[in-house]
């Protein structure tokens, strides 16, 4: 699983300062195809100053007990 937990932080991590608070407003729930497994992506805006944004990303498989304690990455994005 870690290889698409490190997938989806590449995607968020290359989005800018803007981008990650327009598409952030609200929390983003979404599933991924990776080796024929599907995978649910949570990504949410921790934080949001006029400084910086703050990211928290959790995937798992829908399996136990990924599903209870999802692999979890965050990020701050400076302005």
């Amino acid at each position: 699983m870690a290889p698409r937990a490190d997938a989806e932080l590449k995607r968020w991590w290359d989005k800018s300062y803007d981008q990650l608070r327009s598409e952030l407003s609200e929390m983003q729930n979404y599933e991924v195809q990776f080796d024929s497994k599907t995978y649910q992506v949570e990504v949410q805006l921790l934080e949001s100053t006029d400084d910086y944004a703050h990211v928290i990303i959790g995937v798992d498989d829908g399996s136990l007990p990924w599903s209870i304690f999802p692999l979890n990455a965050d990020f701050i994005r400076n302005r």
